[in-house]
């Protein structure tokens, strides 16, 4: 199955308006180096020639670990006669393996050498020692997400036909003319959720739904391992020479049984030993950077006013919050984790979206009032409180019209089994949505605006 980024990956090397270098990103375990196999795949197709294709493992201990990146390439410019109307197409894995990679490719970019580049890199390693400036202009990074709630849908062939429309907005108000989009597939959504957007997964999920438990247990055992314990002992010391990881775990852990909540670092460091708030503060940057975690800042008209006010706290994927904790199958029967995950849920796919949409996520708190996610477009923004049940209290919406007058109409409360229900027929002002709905909506979203994204610049 080829995800968005693989289907547009192709198209913008082939047509490289403007000429960009490709960075991909993400969280282990979702799928970078398969997007660049099948990126290989897509020009094959297009009739790219074979010995214009080069695969370099920059990780290989023994092959191309101790060599210069430098003549690496200038060798296979030379074995491909590579030239500016026909340059070879370099695939670098593991990119930040080679010494002084960013300052190599300003290298590549500035002389020019005739080559097109895409790369990936684990997550945090990603940012070891980077030069920012020097990706300015001449890189793109191209975050890839855990599957979204649509991309498994599609796997299962249960995704409905939907197509999404130029903001969030229009396509929420699309998305609640479908049918079964807000109900038929809580089975589908339970599965996800508790499993995960990573396609290995996902896949074992689809061909062992009889032993739905077992499943479970396996996947948190597998996410602990590969994605919570090999960032911590393993990418984030190496890249940012942390030599406490355990204090870290311990952080993590805290971090977990708060998602959803203020965070409040003095007093996480109160209850941790040794954690002072300026380390608090540096090992959640190395969490965030790690894609293990996002927060969002506190909305207001103002960026002073944002700064000021506390963050929210939630995983890029529930499932590893479930497996560093250790969770089981508790969170199965348990209403208040369920309520938990569902906003988890809403918040990673929103963030989706915004990733790709240029566009910010925040929350909202002013004194005993809270609205969970703010998104923040300019001409389009909306507002979600996400509850597990359709008759969640709207006090916190209205009393952000109120301060907040731009979003009047534009504000939602969503739940599983709620009913769609735009806001200007409701009689407060207030929509209500199925959280199936949402997810589908923003996930169809961020897949448009990446691809968008990626188009070739016209002229």
């Amino acid at each position: 199955m080829e995800r968005p980024l693989a289907l547009a990956l192709p198209k913008r090397l082939l047509d490289d308006r403007p000429r960009r270098y490709q960075l991909i990103l993400g969280p282990r375990r979702v799928g970078k180096t398969t997007v660049m196999y099948q990126t290989v795949r897509g020009l094959l197709k297009a009739g790219v020639a074979s010995n214009r294709l080069w695969w370099l493992r920059l990780d290989h201990p023994v092959l191309l670990k101790n060599w210069s990146l430098g003549d690496l390439v200038r060798a296979v410019v030379r074995t491909s006669q590579a030239s500016e109307s026909s340059p070879a197409y370099l695939f670098l894995d593991e990119l930040v393996y080679a010494k002084d990679w960013d300052l190599w490719l300003k290298t590549f970019y500035d002389e020019p050498w005739p080559i097109k580049v895409a790369a990936t890199s684990s997550a945090t390693a990603a940012l070891r020692e980077r030069l920012h400036e020097s990706g300015v202009g001449r890189w793109q990074d191209q975050y890839l997400a855990p599957f979204l709630f649509t991309e498994y849908l599609a796997l299962s062939s249960a995704m409905p036909r939907f197509e999404a429309e130029p903001t969030l907005a229009a396509t929420i108000t699309a998305a609640m003319g479908l049918a079964d989009a807000g109900g038929g597939l809580a089975e589908h959504r339970r599965r996800y959720m508790f499993v995960g957007g990573f396609p290995e997964l996902l896949l074992h999920a689809n061909e062992a739904r009889s032993d739905d438990q077992t499943l479970l247990l396996q996947s948190q055992r597998v996410l602990r391992s590969d994605a919570v314990e090999r960032a911590i002992y393993k990418d984030i010391p190496q890249a940012y020479g942390v030599n406490r990881p355990m204090l870290l775990e311990r952080l993590l852990y805290v971090l977990a049984e708060q998602i959803g909540g203020i965070l409040s670092p003095s007093s996480i460091c109160g209850d941790l030993d040794g954690l002072s708030v300026p380390t608090f503060e540096a090992y959640l940057s190395y969490l965030e950077r790690a894609f293990l975690v996002f927060t969002l800042p506190n909305y207001s008209e103002s960026e002073r006013g944002r700064q000021k006010r506390g963050r929210k706290l939630y995983f890029v994927d529930g499932a590893v919050r479930n497996a560093a904790l250790q969770r089981g199958l508790k969170p199965l029967d348990h209403p208040g984790e369920q309520g938990v995950l569902y906003e988890n849920l809403a918040a990673s796919h929103l963030h989706a979206a915004s990733q790709q949409d240029g566009v910010r996520l925040y929350h909202w708190r002013h004194r005993d009032d809270e609205v969970d996610l703010i998104y923040d477009h300019p001409e389009s923004p909306l507002a979600f409180e996400i509850a597990s049940s359709a008759t969640h209290h709207v006090r916190g919406l209205t009393r952000l019209c109120e301060r907040h007058p731009k979003f009047r109409g534009r504000c939602f409360v969503v739940a599983p089994e709620a009913e769609p229900v735009a806001p200007e027929r409701s009689g407060d002002g207030i929509g209500s949505l199925p959280l199936d709905t949402l997810l589908i909506a923003s996930g169809m979203f961020a897949e448009r605006r990446l691809l968008h994204r990626l188009e070739p610049m016209s002229g």
